[in-house]
């Protein structure tokens, strides 16, 4: 018997449709969302070609659970159990069970079993390769595929960004699955499409809707920030919760039994989608989400009048309502009343999970909550931070194409060659034995820039050289072109952003600086370590946990460390560090050297952070749903 997949447009069950085992899912509780997107099994006998041997086909290959039938009470569609050892093709929206060995194909991949363990559907604003400004790309893009690789099923569910530009071609291998959803919401009804490329083990599922298809980046343009990203959003997040109930990717849906990662506000209304709209009506009730906060001082807030906008019953707004502080209200009538799609995320979701583990604990203060410490603290039992990942095959000094000479752990002559022809590429006097120092960022209050502004005249009175890469403010990118003009031999701005000069600087500068005020995890200086690049940080969120002070007594002498790390964020302590840096570059070449090789031996693969991640999903099945 062949089992063939077939869209099914205009199926709408009237009644409770019978599952087997006494169990029933009522179609009519999510008819509006549905009408165009329910698929039916249609079993096609070999030897007839009127399908009379179907039931004999059943009964050797099978068990008959129940049957879908139209509006006329015709069947329609057969929901069949499968014997032990055959392959199973279902759609329905139950699970694949989690502790069973199911076998899952994919019809574009080498047909070749997994186990599965979970079921995880990421969703997210962006997904790197297909879409990027920051580290939530490169997280989105990476982690997803270590999970896979041990065995998990994973859909990553973002949206499909149209831009008009030749970056729109990294969606050309996603095909249009023909599924198309309602989504009610913003006071009608949308209509989404659903496109899907299987790649490197992972489903990579895009959300298509015309308010994706405009010149920008994911979250606005030149002249600001989208006036409608709550509407983008909430769209994204009701797809992304019927992706796994509608979606037959390589024959199975994802069923009920899903682990959701939420990653910041854009994903933020999964938990509470999936505890006000699915779980009163016996749906979902064994799924379990995480939200994941990369950064948290962006909530997704707008006033309180775009409740309505959400889609979600009207009893659920104190999940969301949010009220400023009197100090930061806009005038005196103001009573402060907004949403918050962050803060509703937290107080639905099972667990909480930030980027690195000094951000989850800086997050329930005063200093680093962002006006959430007091709620954040009230769960604190259920945050945990986990470092990220960087991809080690990008990021890889013995084999990076942007570079002009390798060399690796055991073998460190080619980064001097990086350094010199680094200081040639950008009109530097070419000095090897020129402390070297690199900054690569955004040009914001955030990353401390205005700490480097004033530090600078001082530190280049040093015998330094000192190299900048990065865009952003306005007052920022003209002080760099400044500040080279009078540094002729001594100071390099590159205002914009450019992947292979990030490479090089990476490679070639003997030290990093980042004086970020708060960072929730920070990637640049893990690229740095592991390219023999000493950073010199200011010691907050993610930077205090990966960047480890040397000491030069520890160990009989031997030193410990793989940087510097420098509190409270002042131009003095900064200074301070990087001076203690260029001595001991200077004067102390076998401490160096070890603070060089410490850095690359570290472990910052996405396997190793995956491993973690897996206990937090244990823990995360281990209770009942927060919310039920």
């Amino acid at each position: 018997m062949e089992i063939l997949l077939q869209s099914c447009p205009n199926f709408i069950a009237k009644s409770p449709v019978e599952l087997g085992a006494g169990r029933h899912f009522d179609f009519r509780t999510f008819a509006t969302s549905r009408k165009s997107c329910d698929v039916k099994l249609r079993a096609v006998s070999r030897s007839s070609g009127d399908g009379s041997s179907f039931v004999e086909d059943v009964k050797r290959n099978g068990v008959l659970l129940g049957a879908e039938m139209d509006e006329s009470g015709a069947i329609v569609g057969f929901r069949l159990a499968p014997q032990s050892g055959d392959t199973q093709v279902s759609n329905d929206h139950d699970n694949v069970s989690s502790d069973k060995e199911v076998i899952v194909y994919d019809e574009l991949a080498e047909k070749t079993p997994t186990k599965v363990t979970h079921s995880i559907v990421f969703v997210t604003s962006e997904a790197s390769p297909y879409s990027k400004t920051g580290g939530l790309g490169d997280v989105c893009g990476s982690l997803p595929i270590a999970l896979a690789a041990r065995g998990h099923r994973v859909m990553v569910v973002t949206p499909r960004y149209l831009c008009g530009e030749p970056s729109d071609r990294r969606f050309d291998s996603a095909v249009d699955l023909d599924c198309r959803i309602k989504v009610s919401c913003s006071g009608g009804v949308q209509e989404v499409v659903f496109y899907h490329e299987y790649k490197a083990g992972v489903d990579w599922v895009f959300v298509d809707h015309p308010s994706f298809h405009r010149p920008g980046n994911p979250y606005g343009d030149s002249y600001g920030a989208f006036g409608d990203n709550q509407f983008r959003f909430t769209l994204l997040c009701h797809a992304a919760c019927e992706a796994p109930l509608v979606l037959p990717l390589g024959g199975y849906t994802y069923g009920e039994k899903c682990l959701f990662l939420a990653n910041d506000w854009h994903a933020g209304l999964v938990p509470v989608l999936l505890a006000a709209k699915y779980r009163p009506y016996g749906v979902y009730k064994d799924a379990r989400s995480i939200v994941i906060i990369h950064n948290l001082a962006h909530q997704g807030v707008e006033p309180a009048s775009t409740y309505s906008n959400f889609g979600l019953p009207p009893e659920w707004y104190g999940a969301l309502g949010w009220v400023f502080p009197t100090w930061a209200r806009t005038h005196a009538l103001d009573t402060g009343e907004a949403v918050n799609i962050l803060k509703g995320a937290i107080v639905t979701a099972d667990r909480i999970l930030t980027v690195s583990q000094g951000y989850s604990r800086e997050i329930t203060t005063p200093e680093g909550g962002n006006g959430l410490d007091e709620l954040l603290s009230s769960r604190k039992t259920v945050v945990n931070g986990i470092t990220n990942g960087i991809d080690i095959t990008e990021w890889n000094p013995s084999l990076d194409e942007h570079i002009p000479s390798h060399y690796s752990l055991n073998d460190l002559s080619g980064k001097i060659e990086c350094k010199i022809a680094l200081q040639r590429e950008l009109g530097l006097p070419i000095r090897p034995d020129c402390p070297l120092i690199g900054f690569i960022g955004r040009l914001d209050y955030q990353k401390g820039i205005d700490i480097i502004l004033s530090g600078t005249p001082d530190l280049l009175q040093d015998d330094v050289q000192f190299i900048m890469l990065g865009s952003g403010e306005k007052q920022y990118e003209d002080w760099m072109r400044a500040t080279e003009a009078t540094f002729k031999d001594k100071f390099r701005g590159w205002v914009g952003f450019n992947v292979p000069i990030s490479h090089r600087i990476t490679a070639g500068c003997d030290i990093l600086l980042m004086p970020s005020r708060f960072e929730p995890c920070g990637l640049n200086q893990l690229y740095a370590m592991r390219y023999g690049t000493v950073p010199v940080v200011h010691a907050t969120g993610g930077l205090g946990d990966t960047v480890k002070t040397f000491n030069p007594y520890a160990d009989e002498g031997k030193g410990e460390g793989t940087g510097w790390g420098f509190k409270p964020l002042t131009r003095e302590r900064m200074l301070d560090a990087l001076w203690v840096a260029i001595e001991t570059y200077r004067k102390h070449k076998r401490c160096w050297g070890g603070l060089m090789k410490r850095g690359m031996e570290r472990d910052y693969s996405w396997d190793n952070a995956a491993v973690q991640y897996e206990d937090v999903f244990k823990w995360a099945l281990i209770d009942p749903p927060y919310v039920s």
